[in-house]
Parts: C-alpha cells; structure tokens; sequence
C-alpha cells in the first residue's frame, strides 16, 4: 500500500472550474449490491452481518438468514424502483455503484440504469469484505465486474469503488486499466491525482452523507435526520462555492433510502438543492473528464 498524504491541498485548493461556473458540484451515488451480499446460496460460509435494518445480528454460520435475505430483497424489489422513479421525475442523473453479482441477478436493475442515460461504476463482483479474498480471486472478480456490467449495461465501466478494500485493490485496477477514476477514499471535498505509474484519478465518496448511517445505533432516527444533515452539507459548501468551489457526494441504497418514509427525505433534498442557482448535478464521470480537462496530471496552477 501507498504512504498516506495527511496535507492534500493544504488548504490552498485549486478551482475547479465546475460547468457553469457551478458554485458546488452534488453527486449522488445508488449502491447495488442486493443479492451479491454473504449468504450460502452464493457459496459463502454464513449469512450477511453488515448493512441491514438489524444490526448487531451476529452471522449464521452454515445457515441461511431468512429475515436478513429479506431485508436486502427489499431494495431490489422495491426500494432502487422508488428512488430511480424520483431521479427521472426531476430528469436528474445518477452514479450506480454496481456489484457484478448484484446486476446478474437482476438485470433489469442494469438496464433501467442504462435506459435512464445514468453511469454504472464497478463495486466488485460480490459484495464482500475483500481483505479476506485472495488476489487472484479479486482480480478475477475486477473483471467478472467488468464483464457483467459490459454485458448488462451496454457500456464498460469508467470508474470504480470496492467499499471494503483490500492492500491489493489499487494496484489490481491500475493493473486492469480502462478506468478514469476511483472512488476508494474519503479524505478530500474535490477530486485529487494518486502518484503512480500510470497516475490515478481520485474522486473521495462519502460516508458522512450517507443513508448508511440509519442503520447505524447512533446513526439517523428519521427522515429528518437525513435531510438536516445533507441540507447543512450542502447549505455550506454552497456558501463557500462563491469562492472556493467543492463536491458533495451523497450515498444511497436501494433496501435503506427506498423505503418510503426515508424516500421522502431524499425527494425534499432533490427539491431543495434544485431551488439554488449554479449547483451542477452531476455523474462522477462526468466530474472525471472535467477534471482531465481542466485539472490534468502535472499542471500547475495557482489554488483558488
């Protein structure tokens, strides 16, 4: 693994120069991953443990979780419908985070994502913590995801987030090549280049404005939670946009934002920020090729 940069931009960003003169660019990012999670159907020693309405439920090992398969069949079944249904009412685009596995079952899911003109960015082919996967396997699974994606969607993914990488993630996709950016970070507000050869295109996600976090025992309680939380995200990065423009990038889920009390929070914040002026609503990789652009490896440019 790379040494870690504690400076980035040191406070001296640089401006992006946002289509527009945009004073914030807001991405929203849907996470498809249901039915790709830890289950014995899939071949997996025990069920899911992560990421459902009921955490602190330990792993069964050797067995099936009923109530857990159901929760995440929610968000295939119903939920990524809700929220897709919200995005085209507003014509406003999207970042699908697609699990390989997820799309093979269910590929009308992938189809809808493409037929609405949204990105499909690779997450894997399982949705696993792939610390614990072999390198081989990981990168076998790279192009599965690829393929699968490729095959489904009608276009090859530009862009990539595991989630739950492992020490050989980065160097794995520099190796497959093909991709624009990655999203394997959390620690800038704008897009950054990761040295290397070839250089890599980092554009952060967020776990911060993330419905991940009701699922959390100190996460959001309600809808209102959500919406307060991404209204001051967005209520401040807009305000410093006058001078020094940012990115905010939003999560969502399909089995968590999909159901309706939480989906009425995601459709207040889409009104909200659609009553501003200058806010491009963006795919990441559309922020990636503005960023070639404008931002390319080795320019030098005063910060903003």
């Amino acid at each position: 693994m790379a040494g870690r940069d504690l400076t980035g931009y040191a406070g001296r960003p640089p401006h992006p120069h946002w289509p527009g003169e945009a004073r914030i660019a807001v991405q929203f990012v849907l996470n498809v991953e249901e039915g790709a999670e830890s289950c014995v159907l899939n071949g997996d020693a025990q069920s899911e443990a992560y990421l459902h309405e009921l955490p602190g439920r330990p792993p069964r090992p050797g067995e099936r979780d009923p109530s857990v398969e159901s929760l995440y069949e929610y968000g295939s079944r119903a939920g990524v419908w809700r929220i897709l249904e919200l995005f085209a009412a507003r014509g406003l685009p999207l970042t699908a985070f697609a699990v390989g596995r997820a799309l093979e079952l269910v590929p009308d899911i992938g189809q809808a994502l493409a037929a609405a003109g949204h990105e499909v960015a690779g997450h894997g082919y399982r949705w696993l913590d792939y610390r614990q996967i072999a390198e081989d396997e990981e990168r076998r699974h790279i192009r599965q995801t690829i393929e699968a994606i490729e095959r489904i969607c009608g276009q090859r993914p530009v862009g990539w987030y595991t989630g739950r990488v492992s020490h050989h993630t980065r160097r794995l996709l520099q190796e497959t090549g093909g991709f624009l950016y990655s999203s394997d970070a959390y620690n800038d507000d704008l897009p950054y280049w990761l040295p290397g050869t070839p250089a890599q295109l980092v554009i952060p996600y967020t776990l911060v404005n993330n419905d991940a976090r009701y699922l959390l025992p100190n996460g959001f309680a309600s809808g209102e939670d959500f919406f307060r939380l991404l209204k001051d995200a967005f209520d401040l990065l807009w305000r410093e946009g006058e001078r020094q423009p940012k990115m905010m990038s939003v999560g969502l889920h399909g089995r968590i934002s999909g159901h309706p009390a939480r989906a009425m929070a995601l459709a207040r914040f889409l009104d909200y920020i659609q009553d501003h002026d200058r806010v491009w609503i963006c795919r990441r990789e559309e922020i990636a090729r503005h960023w070639l652009v404008e931002h390319p490896v080795g320019k030098a440019e005063p910060a903003s």
